[in-house]
């Protein structure tokens, strides 16, 4: 197996051989780049930008994803044009101030530092996705309360989305998120009222899968520590406040 910096070296000059001059940019970004990336559970997850996103052109690139995904199981990385990375900050508001906050150029120029990201679209769509992740938590709960190695599966491969989307909240209170999970939980149970503990208690399983845990207290604890975060961003500004323009009788 590669080790990570041979990796992103292999996969920066195979992009370069296939793509040729419509490789723009290979930007690392995410643990990685944050310096909290984690071997057994922490991905690399990269960026490309290229001239043209044509359909021939993403051919000629192909073998290089499929190698990143099959033979060193990686995510794909995304694509994007410049101009498209730019006016994608609108919907992709959360995914674009993590890049911009933590990356680091492989190859070529820099095109996110300079990305602006609507703060307000940023809160709506967080509230979303914490929802989103709380509704699926809940059904995966239902479907495998008497199947605790299951729900053991389902609660470590959370952990990760949950606390970025809780240096997201501290963000969205005006608080420039710590550099450890443990602070993060720490302080998003300072801020919006949830219990630290209960939050902590499911990270340990993640970091210790092998002990002897009571899943299904832990997964219910984590399920409403995640509900009491979802209230309080909620609270955070009313709703009729996100509205662009007032309604026209």
């Amino acid at each position: 197996m590669l080790s990570t910096d041979s990796k992103l070296t292999e996969l920066v000059n195979r992009l370069k051989e296939l793509a040729a001059k419509n490789l723009h940019s290979v930007i690392l970004y995410g643990s990685a780049a944050r310096g909290d990336f984690h071997e057994q559970h922490s991905d690399l997850n990269v960026l490309v930008i290229l001239g043209s996103l044509a359909a021939p052109d993403l051919r000629r690139v192909a073998p290089a994803v499929q190698w990143w995904i099959t033979d060193q199981r990686e995510p794909a990385p995304l694509f994007f044009t410049e101009e498209e990375l730019t006016r994608s900050s609108d919907v992709f508001a959360i995914e674009l101030l993590d890049i911009r906050d933590a990356h680091r150029a492989l190859y070529g120029k820099d095109p996110v530092a300079a990305i602006n990201v609507p703060m307000n679209l940023h809160r709506v769509e967080l509230e979303h996705e914490l929802r989103t992740t709380l509704l699926k938590l809940r059904q995966h709960f239902l479907l495998a309360a008497d199947r605790p190695g299951e729900l053991t599966t389902v609660l470590i491969k959370s952990t990760s989305s949950v606390l970025t989307l809780f240096r997201h909240v501290l963000i969205a209170f005006d608080e420039t998120p710590p550099a450890s999970r443990a602070e993060v939980i720490s302080r998003t149970a300072a801020v919006t009222g949830s219990d630290a503990q209960a939050l902590s208690a499911a990270l340990h399983v993640r970091e210790s899968p092998q002990s002897n845990h009571d899943i299904l207290a832990i997964y219910g604890a984590y399920l409403q520590a995640i509900e009491k975060v979802v209230t309080a961003l909620d609270r955070l500004v009313p709703k009729h406040e996100w509205q662009r323009v007032a309604k026209v009788n």
